[in-house]
């Protein structure tokens, strides 16, 4: 479809915006080339700062310090010198090998990969939302969408699929159950109940930042749990309200009995896949024995030398490895009962297909590795942090107020940059150490992020599953017209706005009361 097109289909200065989105968005250039151009800007800057003398002064508070508050003076550094750049080739292996997201993503990916590819989350979430009473079946189908980004992106479109064929089956207009599914796994795709790989990558960004910052915060993976368990419910609730007070009406949805068995028939689950359900639920109870054998006992392994877990122990220290043997316990069960296993060479090549699938990703790294390392080098991120922090302080603009402002720029942003990681890799290095000096968290600064990122995620016309949607809306249209990106986009709006609204809503009561974003983590310093 055309520019033109779209812009007549939709209407007015809306769809205009949104052609404009488009066009911009893809003449930025790929993240590969986009994080080597900002490495060389960097370098640049690096020599024209040095050169022009440019530093900040700022108090170190006792906590940084470990002792009384310190005054501090830091230059930017030039780094096309011979020794930084003589030390930055010679790390040059060293900073990629060593660059946090990539051994995080890469472990997550292994096990999740086994869980996928066994076939456990096609069927986990088909016995969830098969079972569901018709008229708890959109927020069966929203829940299940929430946390369906366990596997990736694909449970954006597995939603919407089955979305659109268990509304047909219910005699509900299938173009509703195709949004709601949808709009619940990519809108939603930052919470979830189970740490997914996001947690993972987005935390492996901000710990090698709050590092440099010398930011004496803890930085994990499960940093930003208890919001996002939260959370999950939150999006579940208002996709449900969405579909039922908006869409329904919008799209003409009816409520009648069954009207085609078959389209649910097709999703039912095999005899095979039933069994495999059981062999999961064996492998859940023993991971779960073991870990609570080396959890409970006073003075177990995993508990700290004053016999607890919190703020940190070994337990919090070997979340990872945690979390990967869980999806291996219940990927191995399942594979095994469900005879996809049949062997122990299955188990290496199933989870070899996980890392197939982040190649890209994984190029990505070096040259995003290379930008971090010479951006904290140079001390610019100091200077940003604290030259932005001093015009923060001087607007007087600080808590709940400024954390919004945030979560408008990274929502503005994510409809030009679809990739939050690729994001989270440019603004982590500025706004972590910037808000820390106003006694904001990592984890806070990490949540106002993924706020921002996901909820208008549905919205960027860079996303790469529209067409996939548009052709599933143009399926199951009554009228059988061709579906455009305007109709898409129509749809889509109310919730990208429920979910900016009643998240931002969410970060503020957390903030208020001051609730923790994650074990052992504060969101404020």
């Amino acid at each position: 479809m055309s520019k033109e097109n779209r812009s007549n289909e939709f209407g007015g200065w809306f769809g205009s915006f949104i052609n404009w989105v488009e066009v911009v968005g893809n003449k930025l250039p790929h993240p590969f080339t986009l994080f080597v151009i900002l490495a060389l800007i960097t370098l640049a800057l690096s020599f024209a700062l040095s050169n022009a003398g440019v530093e900040v002064t700022y108090m170190k508070p006792p906590a940084e310090v470990g002792g009384d508050p310190e005054q501090v003076t830091v230059a930017v550094k030039n780094l096309v010198a011979f020794e930084p750049m003589r030390v930055f080739l010679q790390d040059f292996v060293k900073t990629f090998v060593n660059f946090p997201p990539l051994g995080l993503i890469l472990t997550m990916m292994l096990g999740i990969s086994l869980l996928d590819q066994t076939g456990f989350m096609s069927a986990a979430m088909r016995k969830t939302i098969l079972g569901a009473p018709p008229a708890l079946v959109t927020m069966v189908l929203a829940f299940v969408g929430v946390n369906s980004n366990l596997a990736s992106d694909a449970g954006s479109v597995f939603t919407a699929t089955i979305g659109g064929s268990i509304f047909a089956a219910l005699g509900r207009n299938p173009m509703v159950g195709v949004v709601a599914g949808y709009a619940a796994a990519w809108g939603g795709f930052t919470a979830n109940l189970l740490i997914a790989g996001t947690e993972a990558l987005l935390s492996g960004i901000t710990a090698p930042v709050a590092e440099a910052m010398g930011i004496a915060a803890p930085v994990h993976p499960l940093m930003n749990w208890y919001f996002m368990i939260f959370a999950t419910f939150t999006v579940t609730f208002a996709t449900t309200w969405v579909t039922e007070k908006f869409t329904a009406r919008r799209l003409g949805d009816t409520t009648g009995g069954l009207l085609d068995k078959g389209m649910l028939q097709e999703h039912e689950l095999t005899m095979e896949e039933a069994r495999g359900l059981k062999g999961a639920l064996i492998g859940l109870v023993l991971w779960l024995g073991i870990t609570l054998a080396l959890s409970l006992p006073q003075g177990s392994f995993f508990r700290n030398p004053d016999g607890g877990f919190l703020p940190k122990s070994p337990l919090t220290a070997s979340i990872m490895p945690i979390i990967f043997f869980f999806f291996l316990f219940v990927g191995v069960g399942y594979g095994t009962a469900a005879g996809v296993i049949k062997s122990e060479k299955d188990i290496p090549r199933l989870m070899s297909k996980g890392i197939e699938s982040i190649v890209g990703f994984l190029v990505v790294c070096l040259p995003a590795a290379l930008f971090i390392n010479l951006f904290n080098s140079s001390n610019i991120t100091t200077v940003l942090a604290v030259t932005g922090a001093e015009a923060l302080q001087a607007m007087n603009l600080g808590g709940i107020p400024l954390a919004l402002m945030f979560i408008i720029l990274c929502a503005f942003l994510n409809l030009f940059i679809v990739s939050g990681s690729a994001k989270w890799i440019i603004l982590a290095p500025i706004f972590v150490p910037m808000f820390s000096v106003v006694s904001f968290s990592p984890a806070l600064t990490q949540l106002a992020y993924r706020i921002g990122d996901t909820s208008t995620n549905i919205l960027s016309p860079l996303s790469p599953y529209i067409p996939v949607i548009l052709a599933l809306l143009t399926k199951f249209n009554p009228d059988e017209e061709e579906v455009g990106i305007g109709t898409y986009i129509s749809l889509m709006i109310p919730y990208s706005i429920a979910f900016l609204i009643i998240l931002s809503i969410q970060l503020g009561i957390w903030m208020l009361l001051k609730l923790p974003a994650g074990p052992g983590v504060s969101l404020y310093l």
